[in-house]
C-alpha cells in the first residue's frame, strides 16, 4: 500500500481548476469553514454589544476563564477566515497525489493537523494581547494605542519579508508539489505530520503579518481583508515573492515614518 501511494505521489498532479473539478465537495467545505470565520467576524464588528462580543473585548488585562475562552474562538476564526484558503492548493494538491485509497481518511487528517497549528498559534496570540493590554499598549478592540509599538512592528514585519526563514516557508507554500513529495509519510498519522510541518511553514511566512493584527485590530474588517489579501497574494500569485519584498518595503518605510515623527 505505502509503495502504491508513493507511485501515486510521484505522478504529476493536474492544474487547479481540475482539482477543484476531482474534489468538489472538500473545496466547498473548506471555503465554508472560511466563509463562516468572516461571518462571525462580520457579525461581532457590527454587533459589539452581544454579550460573546463582550467577552472578547474585556475592560482590562483581568480575564476572566470566558473571556480567555472567547478570545481564543476569536482569534480561532480569524485565523481559519484568513488562512484555509490559501492553503486551498496544497490541501488539493495533497489529496489528489494520496491517491483513491483512504483518501478522505488522508485529506481530513492533513487538514486536521494544520488548524491545529493556527489553533496553538491562537492561543499564543490571546496570551500576546492579554500581555499588551496589561502594559497598556492595546485597547479592548486589540487595536494599538501605542506610537512606539506600532512603528516597531510594521519595521519588524517589514525586515522580516526579506529574512531568508521567510524566503524558506514562502517558497515551501507556493510549491506544494516539492513539498509534499520532500515530505511524504504514508497512512493517516503520516498525513498528520505532514499537515503540522505545512502548518509550520505557513506560520513561518505568515507570523509577522499576523502581528500586524496588533496595529489595526480585529474589529476592523478592512484591516483584516488587506492582510489576508497579502498572504493569498504572496503563496497563490505569480511573482508573489517579488511582491513579498516589495510589501516589506512599504512596511518598513510606514513603520520607520511613525518612529521618526516621534522622535522629532
Amino acid at each position: 500500500m505505502q509503495q502504491q501511494e508513493r507511485a501515486s505521489a510521484d505522478k504529476p498532479p493536474p492544474g487547479m481548476g481540475s482539482l477543484v473539478a476531482r474534489q468538489p465537495m472538500l473545496t466547498m467545505g473548506i471555503l465554508a469553514v472560511s466563509v463562516i470565520g468572516w461571518a462571525v467576524l462580520a457579525w461581532m464588528a457590527v454587533d459589539m454589544e452581544h454579550p460573546f462580543a463582550q467577552l472578547t473585548m474585556p475592560d482590562s488585562s483581568n480575564w476572566s476563564v470566558a473571556n480567555m475562552l472567547a478570545i481564543w474562538t476569536m482569534w480561532s476564526l480569524m485565523m481559519a477566515a484568513m488562512m484555509l484558503p490559501s492553503a486551498l492548493p496544497m490541501v488539493l494538491t495533497f489529496v489528489n497525489l494520496s491517491g483513491r485509497s483512504r483518501q478522505r481518511a488522508r485529506g481530513c487528517s492533513f487538514v486536521a493537523a494544520y488548524v491545529l497549528v493556527w489553533l496553538t498559534f491562537s492561543a499564543g496570540a490571546a496570551a500576546a494581547q492579554r500581555a499588551l493590554q496589561a502594559m497598556g499598549w492595546v485597547n479592548p478592540m486589540i487595536v494599538s494605542t501605542s506610537a512606539w509599538l506600532t512603528g516597531l512592528l510594521l519595521v519588524a514585519s517589514g525586515l522580516y519579508q526579506f529574512s531568508r526563514l521567510k524566503h524558506l516557508c514562502l517558497s515551501r507554500c507556493r510549491t506544494p508539489v516539492v513539498f509534499l513529495l520532500g515530505q511524504w509519510r504514508a497512512g493517516a498519522s503520516g498525513a498528520f505530520v505532514m499537515g503540522v510541518q505545512h502548518g509550520l511553514f505557513c506560520l513561518g511566512c505568515c507570523w509577522a503579518l499576523m502581528a500586524l493584527l496588533f496595529v489595526g485590530g480585529v474589529m476592523n474588517l478592512a484591516w483584516i481583508a488587506a492582510l489576508s489579501m497579502a498572504v493569498a497574494i504572496e503563496k497563490l500569485a505569480p511573482g508573489g515573492e517579488r511582491m513579498a519584498k516589495a510589501l516589506g518595503l512599504v512596511l518598513m518605510a510606514a513603520g520607520l515614518l511613525k518612529l521618526v515623527v516621534l522622535m522629532a
